[in-house]
């Protein structure tokens, strides 16, 4: 008898895992925090909150254009010093899901609000679609994007330095021209949309921001994320990565690409805490 029903309990298993990989986690939207301690950051940003939103891939399954008044009103209500906008907002080549002009997709972040300014990069799904259509859209919203640029942001006593890179894949990732002009003795944030371009990036950056392995989609037990879309494999998966005192974090993101799946990695959008001191 026990033997005839254990091809039942496997498939009723199978199938749940089936309906929470396939629809409820990766339809879920959810806020994670972290603090994380910068042996060279300011006093004065000490608890600068950064508010990252990376992978929205508009158009995919469960993240259609219904969705986006629910990430701003979720990111509007963290009230963060700074918005970082990690690139990928849609979809190239769609599967499972229905393709988005990219026009119609910034008006849906205009109303993303930040004490220090609402900033972007492009993603190479961005590139693949239109990296000029949607840049110019984002700009049209009223935010600022930063393709191997960068920005003064000065709030009181709080003053640092915001370098957008662009996509490993896709753009020119000119570090030095990101970089160029910065002072050398001050606080500097990075910004870019795929984590690999970290292994270049110098000590003096304090943190870089990155998003694109959607935290391999799949995380399996013991195992990890199979797939990763770095060249680097786990190294850069998702989180809060220290090398040599040098600091990353990878936000797991939102949305899906190839496949409308999420399993042990549910959308996230990542609240940063940045604390001076290094303690």
């Amino acid at each position: 008898m026990f033997r005839r029903v254990i091809p039942y309990v496997l498939g009723g298993v199978l199938l749940a895992l089936l309906l929470w990989g396939f629809w409820i986690e990766p339809s879920g939207l959810t806020k994670k925090n972290y603090q994380i301690a910068l042996e060279n950051w300011p006093k004065a940003c000490d608890n600068l909150t950064v508010a990252v939103v990376a992978d929205l891939h508009i158009g995919a399954p469960y993240y259609g254009l219904a969705r986006l008044p629910e990430v701003v009103d979720m990111v509007n209500a963290i009230q963060p010093d700074l918005v970082l906008l990690a690139g990928d907002y849609v979809t190239h080549k769609v599967l499972f899901g229905t393709a988005v002009a990219p026009e119609t997709v910034a008006p849906g972040l205009a109303g993303l609000k930040a004490k220090m300014g609402v900033f972007a990069v492009l993603g190479n799904h961005d590139w693949w679609v239109g990296g000029r259509r949607i840049r110019h859209s984002l700009e049209h919203a009223g935010i600022t994007v930063l393709e191997d640029a960068s920005v003064e942001i000065v709030r009181g006593g709080c003053h640092f330095f915001l370098a957008g890179i662009s996509d490993y894949w896709e753009g020119f990732h000119d570090i030095g021209k990101a970089l160029a002009g910065i002072p050398d003795k001050a606080a500097i944030i990075a910004l870019t949309h795929n984590p690999d371009v970290f292994v270049d990036i110098p000590q003096r950056v304090a943190i870089t921001f990155a998003g694109h392995t959607h935290g391999g989609q799949v995380n399996l037990p013991l195992i990890g994320p199979p797939v990763t879309m770095s060249q680097y494999g786990q190294r850069f998966v998702s989180g809060h990565i220290i090398e040599k005192g040098h600091h990353l974090f990878v936000s797991p993101g939102l949305g899906t690409s190839i496949l409308p799946v999420r399993f042990r990695v549910p959308p996230e959008i990542s609240v940063v805490s940045l604390r001076a001191g290094g303690d």
